[in-house]
């Protein structure tokens, strides 16, 4: 399993490229130039939301390739067509959750032998460090973790893009739960509000995970997102909306064992939300460990104009 030769386009295969983050990594893979292939999967049926996206990509330039994870050939023969595979299965309770559908795609590659880079579907917590997680939503972290235990017994070679929160579900609401706007008089804060969280544009999370498929110093790494101006607490993000709307918030804080309190009559994915809420907003667990600039995405990649929280908010005024 070499790696790909300069001055060839990298061959690149979008799994779950209809869905939330991969939609992105489709067209930032266009954008950076990658020969780009999108997995079109019989399953689609009459999703015409879907079809009508992927046939958008195609007019973008990315190439339709059928299969699909009930069919072990037709997923050897796509896979065959590439040099990386990149999987953006959704892992959330609250949409579909897919991480181990990914086991099939493992061992396709597998079987293919050509592939010289996997990115499995991460994009979030660090899940070797999330073994204390919460239930049910540490299902999603073990999940992964089995994931890349069969990528790595495989000798498969990967790259690992995790470690932000996505901005669409966490800034622009200021961080409250149930909502995806930014709370008009009253806003709930975390504690004391104090935890350094990292926020980040979903379309730059995806323009550096297509800068990283073919970078040889990203090959069997774990690629941190962890864009230095977008490292804030929750009260630095209120405050910089306050500072936007010249309107005060009335602030509610609240203590760790209230905001767990009644976990377990609440329906799975309200549980599994508070949970990772939790792990993000209380212990800070994508903050509490240090990050080298090499294992870094906005040092790896400074030409990537990152957007800042600041410019991010300024769409809800």
């Amino acid at each position: 399993m070499g790696g790909i030769k300069s001055g060839e386009k990298t061959r690149v295969l979008v799994v779950g490229a209809t869905g939330y983050l991969g939609k992105r990594i489709v067209r930032a893979c266009l954008a950076e130039g990658h020969e780009t292939y999108v997995l079109q999967r019989p399953e689609i049926g009459l999703d015409i939301e879907k079809v009508q996206l992927l046939f958008s990509f195609k007019k973008l330039g990315a190439r339709l390739v059928e299969a699909s994870f009930s069919d072990h050939q037709s997923l050897v023969s796509a896979v065959k067509l590439v040099d990386v595979v990149v999987s953006a299965m959704s892992g959330v309770h609250f949409r579909s959750h897919n991480i181990l559908v990914q086991l099939k795609l493992v061992e396709a590659i597998i079987e293919a032998g050509n592939v010289k880079r996997f990115l499995p579907s991460e994009f979030g917590m660090d899940p070797p460090r999330m073994g204390h997680a919460l239930p049910p939503g540490r299902e999603t972290f073990d999940q992964k973790m089995e994931v890349r235990h069969a990528i790595e017994a495989a000798g498969i070679p990967y790259t690992y893009v995790v470690g932000a929160c996505f901005a669409a579900y966490f800034a622009g609401n200021l961080s409250q739960m149930e909502t995806l706007l930014p709370p008009k008089k009253k806003a709930n804060i975390y504690g004391d509000g104090n935890v350094k969280v990292v926020f980040a544009d979903e379309d730059d999370i995806a323009k550096y995970t297509a800068k990283t498929l073919d970078d040889p110093r990203t090959v069997n790494k774990t690629v941190y997102i962890r864009p230095q101006d977008n490292v804030l607490t929750q009260n630095e993000l209120v405050k910089i909306w306050e500072k936007l709307t010249g309107n005060e918030l009335e602030k509610t804080n609240i203590a760790a064992k209230d905001f767990l309190a009644n976990i377990e009559h609440m329906e799975i994915p309200h549980q599994a939300g508070i949970g990772h809420f939790y792990h993000i907003f209380y212990e800070g667990c994508l903050t509490d460990h240090k990050v080298g600039e090499d294992e870094e995405a906005s040092s790896l990649y400074p030409d990537v104009k990152y957007k800042r929280m600041d410019d991010y908010l300024r769409m809800f005024l």
